[in-house]
């Protein structure tokens, strides 16, 4: 019982998108001045899990009556009754303070109010405009780009041209990814009363027209690493095998509009992001090791 009742509060905290928070952070923080000081670092994911983890939670709780109506979601901590909304809401509250504390007392004020925006974002903008806009999508993936300038502001306390070339890579990444999901699961959102664009439009042609620009744009916004110093030509070759690959799907999908062509831009979209960020990690390491 106590188990369960512990992996129903980590349910909360969203795992799969807190893991990609502190995968993308790190990248940041990396990035910006590398892995030491040991201790900043270790507080400054800490801090962001935080974070992550209330903007998860307080998401749980605001939506806790529309993942009721919804198959995909029936089964979560609140609608099944797991954990008092109550409890939910306190959890959200105090990570969230916690993470945003934690990065002003410990890294500086930029990261600090970084994670504060992201909370604010995801939990009081994005998750109302669900129910009322398809922008929802393109809001959402604001909070869910500034990880990375979150570990970039730690530690470098400023936010230059690296923060803004991950911050719109995750930007535009995020496009086809949500799409892909809400045209699979679009009945399911019809019935939860959200807004995404293809239940608002179910002829998809607006869904695919923007996946696939957003992947066409995402080429070259890809490839803006090297030519501002992140990372050299071997992730060049690299980032510009993926982004072809991430756009192929996106034109197979865009041509055949079938449910199974978008699971397949799903799948691609999950394989395509580690692949980035491994080749701009490994390259940097690479040049600062072997070219220095």
């Amino acid at each position: 019982m106590a188990r369960t009742l512990l992996s129903a509060y980590v349910e909360l905290t969203k795992p799969r998108i807190l893991t990609m928070v502190l995968v993308t952070t790190c990248l940041g923080f990396t990035l910006g001045g590398g892995l030491q000081p040991y201790g900043l670092f270790f507080w400054t994911m800490l801090g962001t899990g935080c974070a992550s983890g209330g903007a998860g939670a307080l998401n749980h709780y605001l939506e806790r009556e529309v993942d009721a109506k919804m198959a995909r979601t029936q089964g979560r901590p609140l609608p099944s009754g797991q954990i008092s909304p109550a409890y939910a809401l306190l959890l959200g509250i105090l990570l969230s303070a916690a993470g945003s504390g934690l990065l002003w007392y410990f890294a500086n004020g930029l990261a600090a109010a970084l994670a504060l925006a992201t909370v604010l974002l995801y939990a009081c903008i994005y998750t109302p405009v669900k129910r009322v806009s398809w922008w929802n999508t393109p809001i959402g993936a604001i909070p869910g780009a500034i990880p990375p300038m979150i570990g970039w502001a730690a530690a470098k306390g400023e936010l230059n041209i690296g923060a803004w070339v991950l911050f719109f890579i995750l930007f535009l990444w995020q496009h086809p990814h949500f799409y892909a999901i809400a045209w699979m699961f679009r009945e399911d959102y019809a019935r939860g009363g959200f807004k995404m664009l293809p239940v608002v439009q179910p002829d998809g042609k607006n869904t695919f027209r923007q996946s696939l620009a957003a992947a066409i744009i995402l080429i070259p916004v890809s490839l803006w690493p090297t030519f501002v110093q992140m990372s050299g030509w071997l992730y060049f070759t690299g980032a510009l095998l993926c982004g072809f690959w991430f756009l192929s799907a996106c034109v197979r999908w865009r041509l055949s509009g079938t449910t199974e062509d978008a699971r397949k831009v799903l799948r691609v979209s999950v394989f395509y992001l580690p692949c980035i960020l491994l080749l701009i990690l490994v390259d940097h390491f690479f040049e600062r090791v072997f070219l220095s």
